[in-house]
């Protein structure tokens, strides 16, 4: 059969409500005067990534359940404006949707309306088995009805890969994820020891590569036992929003990945993508293009020989 889509979405299409804030934590006050304004887009974990890996050349199809309302409208034309094609799945309890406070350092806090899902929700099997069958990978988003997509994935041989944000190493909702992936992703954010919960998922699951995101710090990068710093990446512009920037990191590893390059290099691709995510206001939903990651690897690539020249 042929192959129609490289990285195959399943989940996280949502919107979010953007309401930038003084300071994080907010203070409590009878009103604040907002600017630069509270708006709403389309672009939640799984849009990203599969505008990410869109916008970097590879195609992706997403997949998910999305509501008959106002928000599912606008999920599906940003699927329709940026041609990614979308399985939407009718979703009785809505669209997901969140309200993200944006501070002015770029940090955020998200607030998720956890009414938005039922324990109900499942993606279609024979839709899935379908979109697997013609695509090279798939990556899935930690919501709820995708862990029970993850043994209809893995029966139809895909590779699969996992973001799983900010677990804290412990919460059992995760692990699902963690355990059924062959490359996963996660922030160090809420971990007391990065090292030790990589080394658990890769000990425990199936994951050859797994990559913690440490921010400004970098990340750290196990493959098959072997630990290793990636060394952060300077934002071309002044950082207004870290929202995305693991998305963007996953995609732009994952571009990488299936073109057969070392993981050490994904992940400075990874890096850069991340970087650049940083300086894109939330209130679009934007990625770096191939040409722009391809050139900013190269201009890495020449700064780092000319440092070893020096040296």
């Amino acid at each position: 059969m042929t192959t129609e889509t490289d990285v195959l979405v399943l989940g996280g299409a949502g919107v979010d409500t953007v309401v930038h804030v003084p300071e994080l934590p907010i203070p409590y006050a009878d009103s604040y005067m907002i600017r630069p304004g509270i708006v709403t887009r389309a672009g939640q974990s799984g849009d990203f990534v599969a505008l990410g890996v869109s916008a970097l050349g590879l195609r992706a199809h997403h997949i998910d359940l999305v509501g008959a309302d106002p928000e599912g409208d606008l999920v599906r034309a940003l699927h329709r404006d940026r041609g990614i094609p979308l399985t939407d799945v009718p979703s009785a309890a809505g669209t997901k949707r969140a309200v993200n406070l944006v501070g002015p350092d770029g940090r955020r806090l998200s607030l998720y309306d956890d009414t938005r899902s039922q324990e109900s929700d499942r993606l279609p099997e024979d839709t899935l088995r379908a979109l697997a069958a013609t695509s090279r990978h798939a990556h899935v988003v930690i919501t709820h009805p995708c862990s029970y997509a993850l043994p209809v994935l893995r029966a139809a041989g895909l590779t699969v890969s996992t973001d799983l944000h900010n677990w804290d190493g412990a919460n059992p909702y995760h692990e699902p994820f963690a355990l059924a992936a062959d490359l996963v992703f996660l922030s160090t954010t809420a971990l007391a020891d990065p090292e030790r919960t990589m080394r658990d998922i890769a000990a425990r699951g199936r994951a050859r590569i797994v990559v913690a995101t440490a921010g400004a710090e970098g990340a750290h990068l196990l493959v098959d036992g072997e630990l290793t710093q990636v060394p952060a990446v300077a934002p071309p512009e002044p950082v207004v929003d870290s929202n995305g920037a693991g998305d963007a990191f996953a995609a732009a590893f994952l571009l990488g990945w299936l073109d057969g390059l070392d993981p050490l290099r994904c992940a400075r691709y990874g890096a850069i993508a991340g970087a650049h995510a940083c300086t894109v206001p939330s209130t679009r939903a934007d990625a770096i293009s191939r040409d722009q990651l391809l050139a900013r690897v190269a201009e890495s690539d020449a700064d780092e020989q000319a440092a070893k020249v020096s040296g």
